[in-house]
């Protein structure tokens, strides 16, 4: 046998980098023998036997001489099942049954089964976007469409069958294309049972929520069971804005990553429950996969019963808090996943739920409470912008009240936020320290009450230009084009009430 080499091109799993990877296969004479080399993993060696069994299932023949496949850079690890179909398409085209030249500038990606059809893989959308950079075609398994549509339908083909693949390169048959997504536009979010008007009396807290979204400000209800802690959280992505072309495509790049999948434009809301490890939360793995805050990427974050999650779970936070991304550090192989998310904190002011209540009495010790609250650390804490209690009393309302609904709210988060992008191209949580200069400038009374509140809570600084921030979010619902002290002594308020003194501080 005439010794020949076809190269094809796929992609590797790296984040969302998606790097590429090109398979050469190298065919010759001698006794049969297939070796695959590139510093790959077991799901990646096991392919051998899948593409034999698919080649020779589709009615093409499998070389009979010696195969080397190699998966380049060979420094770069390579897992997973989906580079079963570049592999196939590049053993073909080596053997004389694929016309190599019609190779240039398609990439090929997915899983074969015995059969010879195809099987979605993970991570398909950070790949077709990288494909899309760099103006080449992709051909996919027909299982992916709901993915690729996402990207619309040019430059991507879908095919059930190896043989399709083969028949499309050969003949020049069109592979079909998924049919393009129309994005829903609108309140993006959450159910419509979900609606902030069903969440009576809890002035202070609704305020608090109002703000939070207006600003992307971190926010923590503490109070005594049942006084609608979670009730609040869940409405809390009804009263974001939608998210723009690129927020989706990120944010169902990572879910592909993790093999999940979500309704398009809708903002993420994950609750992983408290006893979750650090790996489900922050990622790991052999080959790392996202974990809950990077799934919550440009949604929202809530933990609910925040003292009861681990500490190193908890302490795992304050990075991406600060930075918007976390890094997955293995021995070949250093990840990075964004995790630009806001976080949604509940907990009880003690073990048994009542500490401060005037309802119940409490029944823990002091040094039960406190050992409860330092369960949540300070440097924690000090990137939580908004702390706010949640009361029995503010439970009671006149029987004539009405809520105001999720809508009426939104309407007015929105109008904060466009005078937020418009200013300074993002929310008032994420300005950095020129931002802050820039446009959280305070006047003389108002700086002096910041530096008063300051002194007598022993405020960091982080905690005081939170407090900026936040008053800056205030003026922009109100309207106002500077911050004045009536905006600084609301921001306070909002971080200093602590439960009434139970003993939560920054």
């Amino acid at each position: 046998m005439a010794m020949r080499l076809a190269t094809t091109l796929t992609r590797a799993q790296l984040g969302l980098k998606a790097p590429e990877v090109v398979v050469e296969a190298h065919v010759a004479g001698g006794l049969p023998q297939f070796t695959l080399i590139g510093l790959i993993e077991t799901a990646v060696r096991e392919s051998r036997d899948r593409v034999r069994a698919a080649i020779s299932q589709s009615g093409l023949e499998f070389p009979d001489g010696r195969i080397t496949v190699n998966l380049a850079p060979a420094d770069l690890p390579k897992g997973g099942s989906g580079f079963d179909l570049a592999i196939a398409v590049a053993i073909l085209a080596a053997s004389g049954q694929l016309r190599r030249e019609r190779l240039a500038g398609i990439e090929f990606y997915g899983e074969l089964a015995l059969s010879g059809s195809l099987r979605r893989v993970p991570g398909l959308l950070a790949a077709l976007m990288a494909a899309r950079r760099c103006g080449r075609y992709a051909i996919i398994p027909a299982a992916g469409e709901r993915e690729a549509a996402l990207l619309g339908g040019e430059g991507i083909g879908l095919a059930e069958q190896l043989a399709e693949v083969v028949r499309c390169l050969n003949e020049r048959v069109a592979l079909r294309s998924p049919v393009a997504v129309t994005a829903p536009q609108g309140a993006a979010g959450t159910a419509a049972s979900e609606d902030l008007a069903e969440v009576r009396g809890q002035a202070q807290a609704r305020h608090a929520l109002e703000v939070a979204a207006a600003g992307g400000h971190h926010l923590l209800f503490t109070g005594p069971p049942g006084t609608g802690k979670t009730m609040l959280a869940r409405r809390l992505p009804g009263l974001l804005p939608g998210m723009t072309e690129t927020e989706a495509l990120e944010s169902a790049a990572v879910h592909s990553l993790a093999g999940s999948t979500m309704v398009f434009r809708q903002r993420p809301f994950r609750s992983p429950h408290h006893t979750a490890s650090t790996a489900a939360m922050v990622g790991g793995g052999g080959n790392p996969r996202p974990g809950e805050i990077s799934l919550a990427h440009h949604g929202v974050l809530f933990l609910d019963e925040l003292p009861e999650f681990s500490r190193p779970v908890l302490e795992a936070l304050r990075e991406p808090l600060e930075t918007g991304q976390v890094s997955i550090a293995r021995a070949l192989r250093t990840v990075e996943y964004p995790a630009v998310f806001q976080l949604v904190a509940a907990m009880n002011p003690c073990p048994c739920g009542f500490a401060g209540d005037q309802a119940e009495a409490c029944r823990c010790t002091p040094e039960q409470v406190r050992r409860y609250q330092l369960k949540v650390s300070g440097p924690l804490l000090d990137r939580v912008d908004l702390v706010v209690s949640v009361s029995r009393v503010g439970l009671r309302t006149a029987p004539a009240e009405v809520a105001e609904s999720s809508a009426v709210v939104r309407h007015r988060v929105l109008a904060a936020v466009g005078r937020q992008l418009a200013r300074a191209g993002v929310l008032n949580a994420r300005l950095d320290a020129a931002g802050l200069r820039e446009h959280c400038r305070l006047p003389a009374d108002a700086q002096a009450l910041l530096e008063m509140a300051g002194n007598r809570f022993a405020l960091s600084a982080r905690a005081l230009d939170s407090a900026r921030r936040v008053a800056r979010t205030l003026a922009d619902l109100a309207g106002d084009a500077g911050i004045g002290s009536a905006h600084v002594a609301t921001a306070l308020s909002l971080r200093a009430d602590r439960g009434k003194g139970e003993g939560l501080v920054c």
